[in-house]
């Protein structure tokens, strides 16, 4: 008796049947050569963010890591499971990807977890430890004055994919790739309810709207 979730099999039904025959030239092509994606993009696990969704990529195209809250730990080599650190490792140094994207989202669970520092989930807090590594030993992260709750969160949401940008230059590979120029790192931030794109301009250090940014 099959007791796969039955929306998921309704979903495949619906594929099979509309999408794959116009796409199953591409799937065979990708069967037999591999993929070769040239983008990279590190995502949050939220159901709501799902970047081949959000950018309307096709099988191929996006090699995708998720986690809470979009994060990348430092680099450590340490001999522990690092599966963040092991993604990367496969897109820059076998697949090659040309552009590495962190793309943060307003509403992250993740965040206002480590924002409302609530009671942990479980003994091990596995969430806690996870939003742990966002601070660096020392750093503070609180409410500036006269910032509404909302400010404080979007601030922090946004903050999040600075420190996994700034992570990423910790990893050797990372850096000799984008020293080279043969790598680049982008930041992103996806407005949930309005379906908002917001792209970081790492000269002026914010993020403006794809609009903005296509003028």
């Amino acid at each position: 008796m099959i007791t796969f979730p039955k929306q998921l099999l309704e979903g495949y039904r619906s594929f099979a049947t509309q999408r794959l025959p116009t796409e199953q030239s591409r799937y065979r092509e990708l069967s037999v050569r591999g993929q070769s994606p040239e983008v990279m993009v590190i995502g949050c696990c939220d159901s709501r963010v799902s970047p081949e969704v959000i950018f309307d990529a096709g099988p191929g195209e996006l090699f995708v890591v998720r986690n809470v809250a979009n994060l990348v730990p430092v680099y450590e080599p340490d001999g522990g499971a690092h599966g963040v650190s092991a993604a990367l490792e496969y897109a820059v140094n076998v697949l090659r990807v040309k552009h590495i994207v962190v793309l943060g989202h307003a509403q992250c669970g993740g965040i206002r977890a480590f924002i409302d520092k609530i009671e942990p989930l479980s003994p091990g807090d596995f969430i806690g430890r996870w939003m742990a590594m966002f601070i660096k030993p020392g750093e503070v992260v609180e409410q500036r004055e006269h910032e509404s709750m909302h400010q404080f969160t979007v601030r922090i949401e946004k903050a999040a994919v600075f420190r996994s940008l700034e992570n990423l230059m910790s990893f050797p590979f990372v850096r000799k790739m984008v020293e080279s120029g043969d790598l680049q790192l982008h930041g992103g931030y996806f407005g949930v309810s309005e379906g908002s794109l917001f792209v970081l301009d790492r000269t002026a250090k914010e993020f403006r709207s794809v609009q903005e940014h296509a003028e």
